[in-house]
């Protein structure tokens, strides 16, 4: 089978006993990089020398079948560099292959940067979202971010040090200056910071320069009422269904945060003068 195995996100010391245990009898590992899982072993103290095959982003197409094949008939390994593979690292084209020719596929739990910087950001965690890593152009992260604006649910990011500030910019400008956040950076390692506050001033802070890997949270945005002109059409639309105007607005408002009487004034004037069951009386 294939086995996807987390490693540690920086602190050796998170390695599981399960994750150990494979290490120390696997004959075959598929690994983001090859030299990282050598250095791995090391660092455990782990004398077993397996097979390495390198499975990264540049030849995982040419990859997944030969080692699919390989997990047919034993047990393979992989890793990424850091973290559960398949998640912002290579490993699902190779899942995939699997899945389609009926190998079974399992996981080793362990550290992950996701839920590392989700737990300890002090934003909501009951609904989130993982977005992985913005676009490397502005034009392309405004785009992405502007089409966020509005999601309600807690965003994680992965961002590169050297663009940490120019990112914090844009989703300052995106999602306002004041949208809580917070910057987590060297997760389990010596080092480790969370710097929370509203984008603008997270921007203003990483302008100086950010060192080491890191993680982005953002919270969702607030409940935005609709435009009160789609409010307006959602009364008719229930108006024309059967429902009594005053009825349709109460029952609208409840749902977008309009006030009943505004939807109602504005739904009879959207009606027009001739409108059945409008009064005309002063």
């Amino acid at each position: 089978m294939l086995i996807l195995a987390a490693t540690p996100i920086g602190n050796l010391g998170d390695a599981s006993r399960r994750l150990i245990e494979a290490l120390e009898t696997s004959t075959v590992i598929a690994a983001e990089d090859t030299r990282t899982t050598q250095r791995l072993l090391t660092g455990l103290g782990i004398t077993n020398r397996p097979r390495l095959i390198a499975l990264h982003d540049h030849n995982e197409k040419q990859k997944a079948s030969e080692i699919v094949d390989l997990a047919a008939e034993q047990d393979v390994l992989v890793l990424s560099d850091a973290g559960m593979p398949t998640v912002s690292d290579p490993g699902f084209g190779l899942v995939a292959e699997a899945a389609t020719r009926g190998v079974s596929v399992t996981a080793l739990p362990g550290p992950s940067a996701v839920l590392t910087a989700l737990a300890v950001a002090g934003l909501p965690t009951d609904r989130f979202t993982f977005e992985g890593f913005p676009g490397r152009k502005q034009g392309e992260r405004r785009t992405s971010f502007g089409a966020l604006a509005r999601e309600p649910r807690t965003m994680v990011f992965f961002e590169a040090p050297s663009r940490i500030a120019t990112t914090l910019a844009d989703m300052a400008g995106a999602f306002g200056a004041d949208r809580p956040a917070a910057v987590c950076r060297e997760l389990t390692k010596l080092y480790e910071e969370v710097k929370r506050g509203g984008l603008a001033d997270l921007a203003a802070w990483a302008a100086d320069g950010v060192r080491g890997e890191c993680v982005i949270v953002v919270g969702g945005a607030a409940n935005i009422p609709p435009p009160l002109a789609d409010a307006v059409t959602q009364v008719l639309e229930l108006v024309r269904a059967g429902a009594r105007l005053k009825d349709a607005c109460t029952e609208v408002a409840a749902a977008t945060g309009h006030a009943s009487r505004e939807l109602y004034q504005a739904a009879l004037a959207a009606r027009g003068p001739s409108a059945p069951g409008r009064s005309t009386a002063t």
